[in-house]
């Protein structure tokens, strides 16, 4: 039975660039499987070396997180959408916090040159 599985912007490329790809399952598992079968360059991008899906990638069946359910072996029918939902953690990575000699620094010569321009105002 034919799947939908909803593809994200990332890795459109790999799959023509549809948005949507629908591939023959009965499990979710499957369906992912024939999904690389037929585009083999998201192989790399949705499972590890050892053949696991790849545990930053999310995949729902219609709004439900697989991994709440039965992984891969997560029954579908044809009604049923699939999403794979890409990372965001790494789109949002923060600078490191600074060091504590930077943070002296900055708090020591924080008021100066607000300071300095009130100084040259004044005269």
């Amino acid at each position: 039975m034919p799947v939908k599985i909803l593809i994200p912007t990332p890795l459109r490329s790999f799959v023509g660039g549809s948005r949507e790809v629908e591939v023959e399952g009965r499990t979710v598992g499957d369906a992912l499987r024939n999904l690389v079968q037929r585009h083999g360059q998201l192989q790399k991008h949705l499972y590890a070396d050892d053949g696991k899906l790849r545990s930053f990638v999310n995949v729902y069946v219609n709004d439900e997180d697989i991994r709440y359910l039965s992984k891969g072996e997560t029954p579908v029918q044809e009604s049923d959408v699939l999403s794979i939902v890409p990372p965001w953690r790494a789109a949002w990575r923060q600078r490191p916090p600074p060091s504590r000699s930077t943070r002296r620094r900055s708090a020591a010569t924080a008021g100066t040159s607000s300071c300095r321009r009130w100084v040259s105002r004044v005269r």
